[in-house]
């Protein structure tokens, strides 16, 4: 007979081995499958320790993954012959999207057999389906997707919420915002007290909506207990800067924004190629400056960024954009295993308590107060 302990320790050790388990939909992406299992090999023939759990028709997958090298002997397939395509109603999905992809893996998170799903799915649908299958965080009203922005910070990226999950937040939800980014940014980038801003019309405290005057009160009066430095407001322009770490905002003002910043990435890219080939002595200047461009083009690609993270969940899902090419999905799937190693989840939920009640000890670092000693 198997005592309580024992089941206890063999709970601790499953969940320590489903941190190396991704949960991957299949068959979100615009591209179909057979991109989602090369962004996959990609991901393996980096990391040894990663494994599969794969949702889809089982066939088909069977022979994609099988002409991927060492592959198949990492991945489960569990067969789900239903597809949620990008132009479905999230209310329908809801109601009738048992047996798809998507629903799957979810589920495998919400069982515990992984820590993190990846989809390239209609985004409505996966954030309508996260909610119902995983369910909120205990006192958060509403969750949020977080994605990652170059900038001139030292890691190279900063950190803004939300970016589309809901284009309404009050003053409360933008302080629960403040504090699953600054957990985001702990343990997603590594840093140990992140610096927050919270996104205004200008920098001066008199400035802005009602709502973003007394969050600028609430983040503020938190900033010890959540172990975060909260700079104050900040403008457009410090999104990309080294001024802050992780830029708190509604999801309409985020969504507009990011899809501002990846139309003027590619603006850009298109304005050096035309530059560069317009005349053959600048296609000579293009040559000497290969290396350089290279270097541009990289820290701009959208694809390196790719993965827009549902925080609020009792489990961690990676958004990839339905578009993704290999590199793009391997990217998110990189995000989501860093993320699953470090057991995001608990510490997101342990950091969103700590704001509510009196901290004793810091759920992250161990310390007492969220201080460092």
């Amino acid at each position: 007979m198997t005592s309580e302990h024992d089941q206890q320790g063999s709970g601790a050790r499953d969940r320590v081995k489903s941190r190396n388990i991704i949960s991957i939909d299949a068959m979100g992406g615009d591209r179909g499958p057979a991109v989602i299992v090369a962004g996959m090999a990609r991901s393996a023939s980096k990391n040894p320790d990663i494994r599969f759990i794969v949702h889809g028709p089982e066939t088909e997958l069977r022979k994609l993954i099988g002409k991927k090298r060492g592959l198949i002997d990492r991945c489960e397939i569990r067969n789900a012959d239903g597809i949620v395509t990008m132009h479905e109603k999230p209310s329908h999905v809801m109601r009738h999207g048992k047996g798809t992809s998507m629903w799957s893996a979810i589920d495998a998170v919400r069982e515990g057999d992984a820590s993190v799903c990846v989809s390239c799915g209609n985004t409505g649908a996966l954030m309508a389906l996260s909610m119902v299958r995983l369910r909120k965080l205990p006192g958060v009203n509403r969750p949020a997707i977080a994605c990652l922005w170059p900038s001139r910070n030292p890691g190279g990226f900063n950190v803004m919420l939300d970016v589309g999950a809901d284009i309404r937040a009050d003053a409360t939800d933008l302080l629960q915002y403040a504090m699953m980014g600054a957990s985001y940014a702990r343990n997603g980038l590594g840093l140990s007290r992140p610096r927050i801003g919270l996104l205004n019309v200008g920098t001066e405290e008199h400035k802005g909506r009602a709502e973003l005057k007394e969050a600028y009160d609430l983040i503020a009066a938190a900033a010890d207990k959540g172990a975060l430095e909260f700079v104050g407001f900040v403008e457009g322009g410090d999104i990309p800067s080294n001024r802050v770490d992780v830029i708190v905002t509604d999801g309409f003002t985020g969504n507009v924004a990011l899809k501002t910043g990846e139309g003027t990435a590619g603006l850009i890219r298109d304005f050096l190629k035309d530059a560069f080939s317009a005349t053959p002595l600048s296609r000579i200047a293009a040559l000497l400056a290969l290396s350089s461009l290279k270097r541009l083009t990289k820290r701009i690609d959208p694809r390196r960024v790719n993965g827009g993270i549902f925080l609020g969940l009792t489990g961690t899902v990676v958004k990839s954009h339905g578009s993704a090419d290999e590199t793009g999905v391997s990217a998110a799937i990189k995000l989501a295993f860093t993320l699953g190693q470090s057991d995001f989840s608990s510490r997101l939920a342990a950091r969103l308590a700590s704001v509510a009640a009196p901290l004793q000890t810091d759920p992250e670092t161990g310390d007492r107060n969220g201080h460092t000693e």
